[in-house]
This record gives structure tokens, sequence and C-alpha cells, in this order.
């Protein structure tokens, strides 16, 4: 009998993990994370989904770089306080955390990103629908990674810079990377996620 948490149980604890250890992944249990994201759906089966596991230091000091970058614009513009549901203290205590991802994503041991491979050159538009395709798969990766005991986060902040992303990760025209998924063993401890209760989100038959 296996281990692993049971499917609910995986969906209602998957918390966001930002601190990660620096402690390498097994790079069988980095298949299984692609793996399980390949099963998630595709527009016409298409299954054009791709995927780059960073593990090399250099590499991952340059996606590092752009993170920092484009993390410090972010905050430096966020005014949010604190919401309905998250409080002044929360807010801060998940600000602490994205300012150390982002001080130790090069010690990440695996920089996971999803990618979507075109046929040809895309323009915006095109791009921007091709998420439907890779975020179903990138959910799958974040649950899988739970299921493994292993924590991640997704984030696109990294990838802002197309053309420096394509860059430094050697893509092709055809190909755009969507999501970056630090992935590693959590110095913390995985247990139920705050969410909106389903009365103030569901709706019946119409708005």
């Amino acid at each position: 009998m296996s281990d692993e948490p049971g499917l609910f149980e995986v969906m209602y604890t998957c918390r966001a993990m930002r601190r990660i250890k620096s402690d390498p992944v097994p790079e069988e249990l980095l298949v299984k994370l692609v793996e399980s994201g390949n099963q998630a759906p595709t527009g016409s089966n298409v299954q054009n989904v791709r995927w780059l596991i960073v593990r090399d230091a250099e590499t991952k000091r340059l996606l590092a770089e752009e993170n920092r970058t484009h993390i410090t614009a972010y905050m430096a513009a966020d005014r949010v306080e604190e919401l309905p549901h998250q409080s002044k203290a929360k807010r801060d205590r998940m600000r602490e955390a994205v300012v150390w991802q982002m001080e130790h994503m090069h010690e990440i041991p695996a920089l996971v990103i999803g990618c979507l491979e075109f046929d040809e050159p895309q323009g915006d538009a095109a791009r921007a629908g091709g998420g439907g395709y890779v975020w179903p798969a990138v959910q799958n990766v974040l649950l899988a990674a739970r299921a493994l005991g292993l924590g991640a986060t997704p984030t696109t902040l990294p990838l802002r810079d197309r053309d420096r992303v394509k860059a430094i990760l050697g893509l092709p025209e055809t190909v755009e990377a969507y999501c970056l998924l630090p992935v590693g063993y959590p110095m913390g401890n995985f247990g139920p996620v705050t969410r909106l209760p389903v009365e103030e989100t569901l709706h019946w038959d119409r708005w």
C-alpha cells in the first residue's frame, strides 16, 4: 500500500512552499513530476506541453537574476496591505517568503519550467491563449510534488523578459516559457490552506 496521501488531502494541504532546502532531489522524482504534468489535457489532444528542468548552477543564477529584477519591481508597486481573507500579518509573512525565495533561488535544486511548443512562431494573442494548455499541467505537477513530499510554487515573474529567457534557456522561436516552479524539499510543513468558503465563490445557473 502506498504511503502517498490521497487526492483530496493533497489538494487541501498543497501550500505554497517558497522556502526550499538546497538538498538535491533524485532525478527519478523530477521525472515523475513531469510525467504527472503530461497527464493533463490539452486542446484537441495535441500534447504540446514541454518541460525544462534546470539544475545547472550558472543557468539557475541567470534565472535568479531575472527573478530578482522583476520581483523587486513587483513588490515596489504592491500597495495591498491586507485582504478580507488575508490579514496584514499573514500577508507580511507571504512577502517575507517571496523575498527569501528571491535571495535563494539560485540555491534551489531544481527549477521546473512549463513550456508550450507551437508549429511556428506566434503573436501575443496565440501565446496568451496557449496558457490554457500549460496551466492544467502545472497544477498536476504541484499536486504530484505535494504527494511526493516536495515543495513547489508557481511563478511567472522570472520569465517576463521573453527574449532574455529564450537566450538563457536556448529556446527555439517556436517554444514559449509560461511558468517556473522552484522544486525541492520544503523547510516548512504541509498543512491546511486558507481559501474562501464555497458559499462566496459558487453560483448556480445564473450569476
